[in-house]
């Protein structure tokens, strides 16, 4: 009688989920202002940070305000959309793979 002896490998490979940059885009209606608070509340930015990241998006034409898995960017996205359109101002985001 043979022994038989079967090795089963099992390998469990976990990715790392793709991470997105939120971009945020110049434009010349919507206040440095309503920038800045925006940073701050939706994606959790010091006064400080919130500042620096408004005056690169006014100098350079873009900032980026965060890096997150795809659906928590398109989230903070439709976040940011919705009340720029209600405080009627033209704030465009876009979101960038890593």
């Amino acid at each position: 009688m043979t022994d038989t002896i079967l090795k089963n490998k099992i390998t469990n490979k976990i990715q790392v989920p793709k991470m997105y940059k939120i971009v945020l885009h110049n434009d010349d209606y919507t206040t440095m202002e309503f920038v800045i608070e925006i940073l701050m509340k939706v994606f959790n930015k010091s006064s400080a940070e919130a500042v620096a990241i408004t005056f690169n998006v006014h100098k350079q034409g873009k900032g980026i305000a965060g890096v997150y898995s795809f659906d928590i960017a398109q989230t903070k996205i439709k976040i940011v959309r919705d009340t720029a359109r209600e405080k009627g101002y033209p704030l465009k985001l876009t979101m960038e793979a890593e």
